[in-house]
C-alpha cells in the first residue's frame, strides 16, 4: 500500500484526478487529491499573494498533519512546479516524484519562459483560457462526454503562479527518486523541457500516445505508473 498525493495543474482542481484516484484506491492505496488554494471549489478564496510557493507550503502542511512519510507525489502540468517546491520543503516526507506531462522550472524561471499562452484571459487575480480555446484546443482530443464534463469544471487559476519566477534554491541539487511521463500528442510542456528534467534528476522515462490530460484519456495506465515502485 502506498500513500499517494496527486497535484493538479492550471484551470483544474482535485476533480481532474477522479478517475486515477478511484483506480488507485481500488488497488488499496491511500490517496489525497486536494484542490490547490484559489482553485476549483476553492476559487471563492482567490486573493492576492497566492503563489506556487504558498500552494506548496499548504501541501507540506497537509503531509505533516496526515503524518505521511515516503509518499509518492504526482504532479501534472503546472502542478509540477508545485511538486518541485513541495519536495524542497518536505523531503523527509517524500519517497518518489512522478512528473505527468509536467513543468519543472529551474530556480528563477517562470512559466512564460517555457510555455506561450497567446489566448490567456487575465484578470487582476486570475488567468485562464477562453471558453472557445478550452473547447477547441486544450480539451479537443477528449471524447465528447469527457470534454463536456471537463468544461463544466475548469476555472481560472491564481495569476502569480502563471507569471512569477519560481523560488527553488535547493531542489535541483537534492537527490530524488523520480519518473517523468511525456505525452506524445501534447505540445506543452515541450519534450525538450521534459528531457531536461529527466536528465537532471536521473529519472525513469515513460511515454504515452495521448494528449496533455492523461488522467482523463488514459487513467488506468497513468494510475499504474504512479503506483509503480
Amino acid at each position: 500500500m502506498a500513500r499517494i498525493l496527486l497535484i493538479h495543474g492550471a484551470y483544474q482542481g482535485g476533480w481532474i484526478w477522479t478517475r486515477v484516484a478511484a483506480r488507485l484506491r481500488e488497488a488499496g492505496h491511500l490517496v489525497l487529491a486536494p484542490s490547490l488554494d484559489g482553485c476549483a471549489e476553492r476559487a471563492h478564496a482567490v486573493r492576492p499573494g497566492i503563489t506556487t510557493e504558498s500552494q506548496a507550503e499548504e501541501l507540506a502542511s497537509l503531509l505533516f498533519h496526515e503524518d505521511w512519510r515516503y509518499a509518492t507525489v504526482a504532479g501534472t502540468s503546472t502542478g509540477g512546479m508545485v511538486l518541485c517546491k513541495l519536495a524542497e520543503l518536505a523531503p523527509d516526507r517524500i519517497g518518489r516524484l512522478v512528473f505527468a506531462d509536467a513543468l519543472a522550472l529551474q530556480n528563477g524561471e517562470k512559466l512564460p519562459d517555457i510555455v506561450a499562452r497567446p489566448t490567456a484571459v487575465n484578470t487582476e487575480l486570475t488567468s485562464g483560457p477562453s471558453r472557445a480555446d478550452a473547447e477547441g484546443r486544450l480539451f479537443a482530443e477528449l471524447d465528447p462526454e469527457t470534454r463536456a464534463w471537463t468544461l463544466e469544471r475548469i476555472c481560472q487559476h491564481p495569476i502569480l503562479p502563471m507569471l512569477a519566477p519560481v523560488v527553488l534554491p535547493r531542489f535541483w541539487s537534492m537527490p530524488w527518486k523520480a519518473s517523468v511521463l511525456w505525452c506524445r500528442r501534447s505540445q506543452n510542456p515541450p519534450v525538450a523541457h521534459q528531457r531536461r528534467l529527466q536528465q537532471a534528476l536521473g529519472a525513469s522515462w515513460h511515454e504515452l500516445d495521448t494528449g496533455h490530460y492523461p488522467m482523463l484519456s488514459e487513467p488506468a495506465t497513468l494510475a499504474g505508473l504512479i503506483a509503480a515502485e
